[in-house]
């Protein structure tokens, strides 16, 4: 059995840019996007919400920033798992993307269940019992479920990195504790959801800055 193992080239890693760049894209917008949400629904209830217009209108823009953050993040996974593909097995590839692919749809049908909540305002009468399950449906698939799966995606990239030597130590051990505190605490502290962002985004800019050789941590 051979035991030839892939080489990282500087050839080899010549779209580590692409994966950079919409890293960075990624985690710019919905980061934005994260923070705009929570600080319109900082106050729960509907009434409130119905009469700030201000407010809606955070809201509105952060669903309109999800889908050009999902389309960023599907051409990261791409370019990751292009360069990563030879290197990994299968189960590895398969958790790597399946978590990827399944935040995101969960991400997109959180935001949708927003979008519809948004417009249920601007009708004469609010159903308050719908209003609440609209509230918790949104809140469980990001809050409770999406993040869940944004944990095992870093926690996926953080051991690529260190088995590929392809990033920091200590950003792939950060990554662990990223993953932990949204495995544990994101359900209750919304705002540890945001680390997930700011993670894609420092991974992502050590990609394009660091140079690609396999060399010292």
């Amino acid at each position: 059995m051979s035991t030839n193992q892939p080489i990282l080239t500087a050839a080899f890693w010549r779209t580590r840019r692409a994966a950079a760049i919409a890293g960075i894209i990624f985690g710019v917008l919905l980061l934005a996007a994260m923070a705009m949400v929570r600080l319109a629904l900082a106050e729960p209830d509907y009434e409130s919400l119905q009469t700030d217009g201000s407010r809606q209108t955070m809201i509105w823009w952060s669903l309109q920033l999800v889908p050009f953050a999902g389309i960023a993040f599907l051409w990261f996974i791409g370019v990751i798992r292009e360069q990563l593909g030879d290197i990994e097995d299968r189960l590895f590839s398969t958790v790597f993307l399946g978590s990827g692919l399944l935040f995101l749809a969960m991400l997109f049908a959180g935001a949708v269940t927003t979008a519809s909540m948004v417009e249920m305002l601007d009708g004469p009468n609010v159903d308050a019992d719908v209003w609440a399950y609209g509230r918790d449906n949104s809140e469980g698939l990001i809050s409770v479920y999406a993040m869940r799966m944004a944990a095992v995606f870093t926690l996926s990239v953080s051991t690529a990195g260190l088995r590929a030597r392809a990033l920091p130590r200590w950003l792939s051990y950060a990554g662990y504790g990223v993953a932990l505190a949204l495995l544990v605490g994101s359900a209750d502290q919304k705002w540890l959801q945001v680390l997930f962002p700011i993670w894609v985004l420092m991974v992502s800019v050590i990609i394009l800055v660091r140079s690609p050789d396999r060399g010292g941590q």
